[in-house]
């Protein structure tokens, strides 16, 4: 009985720590998945692709290329230009995507691409007034650059039509216009017209006609009276 006893012990603390053992190397790989556990952005290689070409016929080499930027959504993805002047931004799911080109000196026009769910691929232009109007273009996309980048506002130049349309030259040359333009107008006329506009302006001239400032001073501080102009007589010694 003594040695059934003495072999049951040794079969059960072996049987003990061999599951302890095992218990042990279970949650250590359970803890090791949890760490190696890939993230969906990172291997989500499976998935639709925009295929595109830019190019930029005002440039006589290819220096600008390595400063092409492809930003698809805002920059959510994006892709660098191929030595051909392609380019390809891979792993986008299905859905609506606004692909733009970005360069330090040159401007291009954005492009919508819809990818739908079984793969086929359309490239229309983006119009942001109205989204839902459906201008298609080529696919595979194709940038040509717009114009250049203009970080500088131009320094306004002297002109001559500035100068003659001044507030201040027309308050002045207007009126010298009229002075010389209705006499001629005013002889071209019959007689009787002559007469009836030279007495609105004999009347007009009589009515803005302002008294003498010599004799309104005079006037004040004489009492209305005229004053007296004394003759002064010489003496000869």
């Amino acid at each position: 009985m003594a040695a059934s006893a003495v072999m049951y012990f040794p079969f059960t603390l072996y049987f003990t720590l061999l599951l302890l053992v095992s218990l042990s190397c279970n949650a250590t790989e359970s803890v090791l998945e949890e760490a190696t556990v890939p993230s969906p952005q990172l291997t989500n290689n499976i998935g639709h692709r925009i295929d595109g070409r830019v190019e930029v016929l005002s440039a006589s080499d290819k220096s600008w290329m390595p400063h092409i930027k492809i930003l698809v959504d805002g920059g959510e993805y994006t892709g660098f230009l191929k030595t051909d002047g392609t380019f390809t931004v891979g792993a986008l799911p299905s859905g609506s995507y606004v692909v733009e080109i970005h360069h330090p000196a040159f401007l291009f026009e954005p492009a919508r691409v819809d990818i739908s769910s079984k793969g086929k691929i359309r490239g229309r232009k983006v119009n942001n007034l109205q989204p839902g109007s459906l201008k298609t273009i080529a696919y595979p996309l194709e940038f040509r650059e717009r114009g250049k980048a203009n970080y500088f506002q131009m320094r306004e130049q002297w002109r001559m039509t500035d100068f003659l349309f001044n507030p201040m030259v027309l308050t002045m040359v207007l009126p010298l216009l009229i002075i010389m333009v209705l006499p001629k107008m005013m002889n071209a006329a019959d007689p009787d017209t002559q007469r009836e506009v030279q007495t609105q302006m004999n009347a007009l001239n009589a009515k803005q006609s302002l008294p003498d400032m010599s004799e309104f001073f005079t006037s004040l501080f004489s009492d209305g009276k005229k004053p007296i102009k004394s003759k002064s007589s010489s003496k000869k010694r």
